[in-house]
């Protein structure tokens, strides 16, 4: 592993990716960030203006984040690396997406909102009228907001998956992680060799997690990377249980002598 101020990069085969990818996630439940009860006292809480701005859920939140997108030893960097990516890069959901309505629903509430405003106009009810009206010009403002984001999705994800990522590393970035991904040359004996760098953006934390890289290299032997159990065998043999999943928290990934 290469460390320098713009992160902690790997040159390898997918093994070696997942394998940074998981230490580097072990490093910062090691520092309680999943935990958005536990008081991470290695963060810098104070924004760029000195504000005291930072939130541990955030923080877990950004966390679950990270673990979603990293490389998994199941996985393939053109298909499901390439979906996260784009995934992660698209449009963000609006007011209306996140409410859970869709264009037709909101349209249709719309016209109801402006019906009731002709019935008070009726009654001489002007005030309610016009907050009915407003309310209509919401709806169909917010339902024109959630088709157009929509289509941009619909035109990101295809442009993203089929040509940005043939120009650009396969990347992730939100509050707590940065990291890029790219394929580089096959090594000596044909297999595919790759960079992956990562970077904690809470320098704080970053110098914790760089503490926690260097006493897993000290300590740690051989790191067993997690592979994703085919239980679809052990459950169509009558009798048979899938064996459980393994803690997140438990050290099973890592063995020592």
């Amino acid at each position: 592993m290469e460390e320098s101020i713009s992160g902690f990069k790997v040159r390898g085969d997918w093994g070696d990716v997942v394998e940074h990818g998981e230490r580097i996630t072990r490093a910062l439940q090691d520092a309680g960030v999943h935990d958005p009860d536990e008081d991470i006292v290695s963060v810098d809480d104070t924004e760029p203006d000195g504000s005291d701005d930072r939130d541990e859920e955030q923080l877990a939140d950004a966390f679950e984040e990270w673990e979603e997108w990293r490389p998994k030893a199941h996985e393939t960097l053109e298909v499901d690396v390439s979906e996260k990516t784009a995934d992660q890069a698209s449009v963000e959901e609006g007011k209306g997406e996140k409410a859970g309505k869709g264009p037709d629903e909101d349209i249709k509430t719309a016209g109801e909102k402006l019906s009731e405003s002709y019935e008070q106009l009726e009654e001489d009810d002007a005030e309610a009228a016009v907050d009915n009206w407003k309310e209509s010009i919401d709806y169909v403002a917010r339902a024109a907001d959630s088709a157009s984001r929509k289509a941009l999705r619909r035109v990101e994800d295809t442009v993203y998956q089929n040509v940005m990522t043939q120009l650009a590393p396969y990347y992730f970035d939100n509050e707590l992680i940065s990291a890029n991904i790219q394929q580089s040359a096959r090594g000596g004996n044909g297999d595919e060799q790759f960079v992956f760098e990562v970077n904690v953006n809470d320098d704080a934390l970053k110098a914790d997690v760089s503490d926690r890289l260097a006493e897993f290299d000290d300590e740690i032997d051989r790191w067993h990377v997690n592979v994703e159990k085919d239980t679809d065998a052990a459950e169509a043999i009558e009798g048979a249980e899938p064996p459980p999943e393994p803690d997140e928290d438990s050290s099973s990934k890592s063995t020592t002598n």
